[in-house]
């Protein structure tokens, strides 16, 4: 029998095979006789397309087709939908038509207007550079603050003041009178900037049609094979399911940008089918940063009700979130549905009212980003916090441990039951963490410096999209086929999911092949999102061991001549207890492909479905220690201490590295990363990672702290929470909050992220005590 391998930190499976580069990216793919694409992208935010010239282009060497938004239309090609239209809004969700290729006007820099088949790359761009559309500029609208006004221009006819949407939730009334009765109200204002994935692999896809069965092909760098395959061929092509496959191989990072319906994605198969060859199409990284979604974007007012103990009574939050030109994919969701679900974080708030109002600017398209509403929830509450203890006079750590929960189940005023966690242990472990801190801001003091520490709580709502698929199969040479509806970006998937089968199985870590991302393996599958894939996929893929398991006690029952009873099944092996009989999983497995039975498929297949709605609650509190010179504004990140409840571990070093990462993307939000656009021309001034900050190795402190699995989930039997988000949604607040104590001994009162040198410096040359004093 094979040790446990759940619970222990093991080498990831798929390392070897990228530390060789015999990784397997939608660039790497081979593809015979394929023609390349470009896309021709607008060079305005606003305009009418007057003409498109493309005679001169299709006359270049190598071109095979130069397509516009009038081929588009001919060919009765559909806009691409929005996935998120169920959302309970109270104003209703308005979502303008989105075509691949724009046809009467366009609306962001970036948005395509023709698509370029050529033999190679090159010949694509050279033919590109001949295209020339005439314009009728419109004026713009980019500032999110000022599109709801009365006299912004109108972006779309259909959306007074440009509102996508109004979505509210909780008790309008009773927060209003908490608030009007209250001893005590803070209010906040705070921006949560928008910011670029900024994935290691930019976005790519390839187009294929077999003309014999009439079937498309999708390849893409993308998050969700199966909602992809399906918003395609209902809304798009108009197609039956099962004459679309979407694959999708080693994805080098997403971060949820990914996850959605692109018009490249339409355009590639699109092509293939008019021409009858594969053509690929590739983003350079400029491309990737006008064209592919961008994340956060949102403004938050909120009024936080006290009792003259420092108790919440009441929450009030009013956001404008932009949506950009289009209603993407998921996006309504982020700052409705998943951002209301976590609102108040950890703390016992009896009464909160939460409205959202989606707003369309003349910017690149917004949705889902690490944590995708989640952060900018747990930013506003954590924010407030402090802005809360500094305006009463209050310890924000006082004001924490009065208000965080403490009896479980709880029902919070958002309607969710949030489970048992290690809230109140998690506060008394950072402040532990701490321990020294006025000694280390004397000597930060001494040379000049301002020292700042930050406390930051967070609780995570994490599901993703309900229920999960998955099968395990033995192939006919022996090893077992993992087949799971979720999808890697990067996460370590073939590792864990292997390390489940391995102990529900008993079988060997090596005996296992991943596979994944493909709707001819598995006919449904949620994908990447919302940290489900241990909690959805990992459940699901337990189920369907169990269930393998099964099939092979009924096999083994017939060919020992016995009763299902009466087989057991341990390690490998199928046994007899009364005669000592056994026949191991091995065999068993080759009989199936030999032995014809109606409730035995081949390779002893169970596919299994987690039916589950559930939420899984990750929680804790993180501490940073930071450093500025008031002289620049620099600010030096010299401590970061972690202190999490991922319910059980499957595998701690790798959950570890997932929550690494999202604080890494946490702090690139809070010091270096904004999305910035000319306010009157509509053009992406931080367009390539010349102008666009991202943290690098020397910016970040070597993290500390520890993990705890005191807390198993109730909600999938696997006891896991997820993880994959969490360091994101807890680092913004965190490091804002330690600037802030840095910076208020000086009389600054207010800071909205990044805190870039630039704007630090401002804020101290701004303040009303030009001194460094604590």
């Amino acid at each position: 029998m094979t040790a446990p391998l759940l619970g222990r930190s093991i080498n990831r499976l798929e390392d070897e095979r990228f530390v060789q580069g015999r990784g397997r990216y939608v660039a790497d793919l081979a593809a015979p006789n394929a023609l390349h694409g470009v896309v021709v992208r607008s060079t305005h935010a606003h305009a009418r397309i007057m003409a498109i010239h493309v005679a001169a282009a299709r006359q270049k060497p190598g071109v095979a087709a130069v397509l516009t938004g009038s081929d588009i239309a001919a060919d009765n090609i559909g806009p691409l939908p929005c996935a998120a239209t169920s959302i309970p809004m109270a104003a209703p969700l308005i979502i303008p038509p989105c075509h691949a290729l724009a046809r009467h006007a366009v609306r962001y820099v970036g948005e395509p207007v023709a698509f370029v088949v050529a033999e190679s790359a090159e010949s694509a761009r050279d033919a590109g550079e001949a295209i020339v559309v005439d314009y009728e500029p419109l004026q713009p609208v980019i500032s999110l603050a000022e599109a709801v006004l009365p006299e912004a221009p109108s972006i779309w006819p259909q959306a007074e003041n440009n509102i996508a949407f109004q979505f509210n939730r909780g008790e309008v009334g009773a927060v209003e009178a908490a608030i009007r009765h209250a001893p005590r109200v803070v209010e906040c204002e705070l921006v949560n900037n928008r910011v670029v994935a900024a994935p290691l692999e930019t976005r790519g896809a390839l187009g294929e049609f077999d003309a014999a069965s009439g079937r498309l092909h999708l390849t893409a760098s993308a998050a969700g094979a199966h909602m992809i395959r399906d918003l395609l061929a209902d809304f798009v092509f108009r197609i039956p399911r099962q004459e679309l496959r979407v694959s999708i191989p080693d994805v080098g990072g997403g971060f949820g940008m990914k996850n959605v319906l692109y018009p490249e994605w339409v355009l590639v198969l699109w092509a293939a089918r008019r021409l009858g060859r594969p053509v690929r199409w590739i983003a350079d990284r400029s491309e990737d940063f006008v064209a592919s979604t961008h994340g956060r974007d949102s403004i938050a007012w909120a009024r936080v009700a006290l009792d003259r103990d420092g108790r919440f009574l009441a929450l009030e939050t009013r956001v404008l979130a932009n949506m950009g030109a289009y209603v993407s994919t998921l996006a309504p969701g982020v700052p409705t549905m998943a951002m209301a679900s976590a609102t108040g974080g950890v703390y016992d708030i009896p009464l909160i009212a939460f409205q959202t109002r989606g707003v369309f600017t003349n910017t690149t398209p917004v949705d889902a980003y690490r944590g995708a509403g989640k952060p900018e929830a747990n930013y506003l509450i954590e924010r407030c916090i402090d802005i809360a203890a500094v305006e009463l006079g209050m310890d924000a750590l006082e004001l924490r441990r009065k208000n965080i929960l403490r009896r479980f189940p709880h029902r919070s005023a958002m309607g969710l039951s949030v489970e048992q966690g290690s809230f109140a242990h998690a506060i008394d472990h950072a402040v532990a963490a701490a321990t020294g801190f006025e000694a280390r801001r004397q000597s930060s003091r001494a040379r000049g410096r301002l020292r700042g520490l930050g406390y930051a709580c967070f609780l995570e709502t994490a599901r993703g999209q309900p229920n999960e698929v998955a099968e395990v199969r033995f192939g006919e040479d022996g090893f077992v086929d993992l087949k799971v509806g979720t999808h890697s970006n990067g996460q370590g998937h073939e590792t864990t999911y292997a390390q489940i089968a391995a102990d529900t199985l008993g079988l060997p870590l090596e005996r296992f092949r991943f596979r994944q991302g493909d709707t001819d393996d598995l006919d449904s599958g949620g994908g990447h999102g919302g940290a489900r894939s241990m909690h959805q996929g990992g459940t699901a893929l337990l189920l369907a061991a169990e269930g393998l398991i099964e099939n092979a006690r009924r096999l083994a029952a017939r060919l020992l001549q016995t009763s299902v009873d009466a087989i057991h099944y341990e390690a490998g092996t199928l046994r007899v207890a009364a005669t000592g009989q056994e026949i191991s999983l091995n065999e068993v497995a080759r009989a199936s492909y030999q032995v014809t039975t109606d409730d035995v498929a081949p390779g002893l297949a169970h596919k299994a479905t987690h039916l589950c709605d559930q939420y899984t609650f990750p929680n804790g509190c993180h501490v940073a220690e930071v450093e500025i010179d008031p002289a620049t504004g620099e600010v030096t990140l010299d401590r970061y201490v972690i202190f999490d409840d991922y319910g059980r571990l499957l595998d701690p070093r790798l959950t570890l590295g997932q929550v690494h990462g999202g604080v890494a993307q946490g702090i690139g939000q809070a010091l270096f990363e904004h999305a910035l656009f000319d306010a009157d021309t509509g053009q992406i001034l931080s367009g390539s990672l010349m102008d666009y900050a991202l943290p690098r190795a020397g910016d970040l402190p070597a993290f500390e702290g520890r993990l705890t699995s005191e807390f198993p989930s109730r909600a999938n039997r696997l006891g896991v929470k997820g993880s994959g988000q969490a360091g994101a949604i807890a680092a913004p607040a965190t490091i804002m909050n330690a600037l802030m104590n840095a910076l208020t001994p000086l009389g600054v009162r207010h800071l909205d992220m990044p805190a870039t040198p630039f704007r630090v410096w401002q804020a101290i040359q701004a303040a009303p005590k030009l001194k460094v004093s604590a």
